[in-house]
């Protein structure tokens, strides 16, 4: 098994880009489905908005779906950190 990516440079690229943490860990249709959908909402929003709303107001649902992949691919990123320092303790 090799050693897994340090889930704070995923964390980083996932806050960079949205989708790119998965990406980088292997789960690459998951981070597209997340950019798939961010930018859907993205639109969504922006759509039933006014021009008088803030820039994060008008694309607020794109920008919540790109905050939870970001949680995401940090919390896998860290559950394979674990389960590698789990196995290369015990010698599997």
């Amino acid at each position: 098994m090799n050693q897994p990516l340090n889930p704070r440079l995923v964390l980083a690229l996932a806050i960079v880009l949205p989708g790119s943490g998965h990406v980088v860990i292997g789960q690459v249709q998951r981070g597209l489905c997340f950019v798939l959908f961010a930018i859907l909402l993205m639109m969504v929003t922006y759509l039933t908005t006014t021009p008088d709303h803030s820039f994060i107001g008008r694309h607020a649902g794109g920008l919540f779906v790109w905050a939870l992949s970001v949680t995401d691919a940090y919390r896998l990123a860290r559950i394979r950190q674990e389960a590698f320092r789990r196995a290369a303790a015990t010698g599997g």
